[in-house]
């Protein structure tokens, strides 16, 4: 008998402990749940946008030619500048570990004369000269890393799709931003996930384009929104996160030509296109001093501009090529081991551009020369052009709703019904 009940005892004790861990299985079950569809009630609440009509991709034309460089003063050139910085904030999420001051300094020791403090939706104050203070932020914080960089806001506008996929979800963004922006910039199309090259002949609303993620120096990118007709500036920045190490600062620079470093006089060389974009080697590989060295001495643009249809540029140094670029990507004429070079732009030629290569690496990238009609515009940019399909923004969002209530009752059986 004594057997017996020890027996029984133990298949008790089996029991028990099975009804225990079965507690805990669905115990951890329903949190997992609960946290997939929180996590899908944020996809559904920031993927709602409306659905967009994009006109089709049409080339510049026109008699007349737009300079970029027809403002250029060149008492006022060159100024080397960054507009893409992180930096140490307050709070526990950080992608530096500098704070504003420190990072400026090193930038400043390698010869920038301007930086701008682009932190992830936040709006960094200048560390030491409120007259220097640019208002701008890198909007975005999806997961395929659709961000951009938006110059002028007082506030950080916070909406994001958190996966924004779809042409159309991108274009709502760069509407909500360009209400209370100055300007904006589309940055790192290269790395952002989900962004192929043809999705710029439709998106608008920008007017610079990030350039050489350090991948490809040919911006395949920003030939497909230009081809497409959408006109914009390329600027080159270092994305700085890592100002201790020497191949990740002072790697991509600008050169703006501008009298101050004050916002005002940035702005309008940014919408005008004074400027030119660079990519520098990491010179000495860890050598610091041999980098500041070298950063001293970067080949520059002499002389750049527009005579007649004549395209023309000077550099301080020679070359190894200077190559003239064309819609849909299409070399049109290179010079070699020159430090000048010229191109007839012929009336089948929309836009050009120039891209000069030096023997230690160095690259350098203008803004595009672009047709236009001066009777409609007095440049290349042009008016949005996109319109909302309301039968698609409605079956798009609807489809939306029909998933979330799906998901919610799905996990109501599961969890709570018996």
């Amino acid at each position: 008998m004594q057997r017996i009940k020890k027996g029984g005892n133990l298949q008790k004790g089996k029991n028990q402990r099975h009804r225990i861990l079965k507690t805990i299985v669905i115990t951890i079950g329903k949190i997992l749940c609960a946290l997939l569809l929180i996590a899908f009630m944020l996809f559904l609440g920031t993927s709602v946008s409306p659905i967009y009509d994009f006109r089709e991709p049409k080339s510049f034309t026109g008699k007349e030619i737009y300079n970029p460089y027809h403002n250029l003063d060149t008492t006022h050139c060159w100024k080397r500048a960054n507009f893409h910085v992180h930096t140490r904030v307050k709070g526990i999420l950080n992608e530096c570990e500098y704070w504003p001051e420190e990072v400026y300094r090193r930038l400043e020791k390698l010869g920038y004369d301007i930086v701008t403090f682009s932190n992830h939706n936040e709006i960094t104050t200048h560390p030491f000269d409120t007259a220097l203070q640019v208002n701008v932020y890198e909007h975005g914080y999806n997961l395929l890393k659709f961000h951009k960089l938006v110059f002028g806001s007082s506030d950080v506008n916070h909406f994001d799709h958190s996966f924004p996929f779809l042409a159309s979800q991108k274009q709502f963004q760069l509407d909500l931003l360009r209400r209370d922006a100055d300007i904006i910039q589309i940055n790192h199309p290269l790395r952002t996930i989900g962004l192929p090259a043809s999705q710029f002949e439709k998106l608008e609303g920008y007017r610079l384009m990030e350039l050489d993620s350090g991948r490809s120096t040919e911006n395949i990118y920003w030939d497909s929104a230009l081809s497409a007709g959408h006109y914009c500036f390329g600027l080159a920045n270092d994305d700085l996160h890592y100002p201790d190490r020497t191949n990740r600062i002072a790697v991509r620079c600008n050169f703006v030509c501008t009298p101050t470093a004050r916002y005002e006089d940035i702005l309008q060389v940014l919408n005008e296109g004074g400027f030119y974009a660079m990519r520098v080697p990491d010179y000495g590989n860890g050598n610091w001093d041999l980098k500041y060295k070298k950063n001293k001495e970067l080949p520059s643009i002499s002389k750049i501009g527009l005579q007649d249809s004549t395209i023309f540029i000077t550099l301080s140094v020679q070359a190894d090529s200077i190559k003239f670029t064309g819609e849909h990507h299409k070399t049109l004429a290179v010079a070699h081991c020159s430090d000048s070079a010229s191109y007839i732009m012929r009336h089948r030629d929309p836009y050009v551009r120039i891209t000069a290569y030096f023997p230690q690496g160095e690259v350098i990238y203008s803004n595009p020369f672009a047709r236009y009609d001066a009777s409609e515009n007095d440049s290349p940019f042009t008016n949005s052009t996109h319109s909302v399909n309301y039968p698609l923004t409605i079956l798009f969002n609807l489809l939306l709703g029909v998933l979330f209530i799906s998901t919610l009752w799905a996990f109501y059986k599961f969890t709570f019904k018996k």
